[in-house]
């Protein structure tokens, strides 16, 4: 019987392979949501080229334990499908205590680890299954869910397509691609661009805000089936300069990416073979 089993490979994962990966090839994001959008973007990713590297006919993803659920079983002989999951640890610090002497405290420490525990439709047999719908995405869901507010367009320079501001938007009325812009925005508010003091030192640097942001705008609309994303790829690559994303970079893009798909789905339609 087929088994799941558990590995920690936290020294291999490269978001920045996932990226290139995604906005590389297009539609592989595109069939990769619409097989597995109840998953992060990341881990639809990894399970597409799993399935492409081992010949693994494409379909819905679960867990071990959830085809149980649903009355099928894995077949014999099946491998398990890595997936990368988030886990928060604690580790011990130092600090200095209120007397001047150094004590140790606990403290969170998110980390990821892959495990093998997920297996397509085609490697399990049982009852009958049906594909659920996959679910819309909605600009006004997604903006009520984000808690951002829509403003009036006030800027004079009619190239502005729209801008940023706190938890605020703005969108020309006369922008080319008005969800591109709408993404691009929400992903300056998610990556935390917008709450970044001015004189912060850590201030990320424009041309590294632009190519996050609008990063995650080819990824949502890669992932939607939306038109723009080809202008998305020359945008970026203006600003990177020859430059690769950082590693820090493709995880946060990938986790506002994340954040803003959901916020825009129906939260009974968040369900699925997992």
């Amino acid at each position: 019987m087929a088994t799941a089993q558990p590995t920690e490979r936290h020294e291999e994962i490269q978001f920045r392979q996932l990226l290139e990966e995604a906005v590389t090839k297009p539609g592989t994001l595109m069939k990769a949501y619409s097989l597995f959008w109840n998953y992060s973007l990341g881990n639809q990713i990894l399970a597409l080229i799993q399935a492409n590297n081992r010949g693994i006919p494409l379909g819905p993803i679960a867990s071990f334990n959830r085809w149980k659920e649903l009355g099928r079983y894995v077949k014999k002989g099946q491998k398990a499908i890595e997936l990368c999951m988030p886990v928060t640890v604690k580790r011990t610090v130092k600090e200095t205590g209120p007397d001047g002497n150094d004590v140790e405290i606990e403290v969170p420490f998110r980390r990821f680890v892959f495990r093998r525990n997920w297996f397509m439709l085609s490697q399990t047999d049982g009852a009958a299954y049906q594909l659920p719908a996959i679910p819309a995405w909605d600009r006004t869901r997604a903006l009520s869910a984000l808690a951002v507010e829509e403003i009036p367009f006030d800027m004079l320079n009619g190239n502005c397509q729209g801008y940023a501001k706190g938890r605020q938007i703005a969108i020309n009325p006369l922008a080319q691609l008005p969800i591109k812009t709408t993404l691009h925005e929400l992903a300056h508010i998610e990556l935390g661009h917008t709450s970044e003091a001015i004189h912060d030192s850590d201030t990320t640097p424009r041309s590294l805000r632009e190519v996050e942001a609008e990063s995650v705008a080819l990824l949502c609309l890669e992932s939607l089936g939306m038109d723009g994303a080809e202008f998305c790829r020359g945008y970026i690559q203006n600003w990177l300069q020859g430059e690769t994303i950082p590693e820090r970079s493709a995880q946060r893009i990938f986790s506002a990416a994340d954040q803003i798909l959901k916020a825009g789905i129906e939260r009974q339609s968040q369900g699925g073979p997992e």
